[in-house]
């Protein structure tokens, strides 16, 4: 079975065009992954776990630690493509 899944966020002004024809007529799905279809309640634990082994290394996923007064400017960072998340340290 064939399916188009859209991955990461988006921005609401996304378009995408997508053969519905191809895509339906083989059995086929269109899907989103909102964060990866997250369960926190289910997948936490696991993750606090893997990351407490060493074996998730979140800081790989950081760009740059920000104080909370910087929050606007990370915005317009990001926009521009400079980091890929930013995290705010209170």
């Amino acid at each position: 079975m064939a399916a188009a899944v859209t991955v990461s966020f988006v921005c609401e002004d996304n378009i995408s065009a997508v053969s519905v024809w191809n895509l339906f007529s083989r059995g086929g799905a269109l899907r989103s992954s909102w964060y990866g279809d997250c369960l926190p309640e289910r997948d936490f634990p696991t993750l606090v776990d893997l990351y407490q082994q060493g074996r998730l290394p979140l800081e790989k996923f950081v760009s740059e630690r920000i104080k909370l007064d910087q929050v606007e400017d990370a915005f317009a960072t990001m926009h521009r493509g400079e980091v890929l998340r930013s995290v705010v340290v209170l």
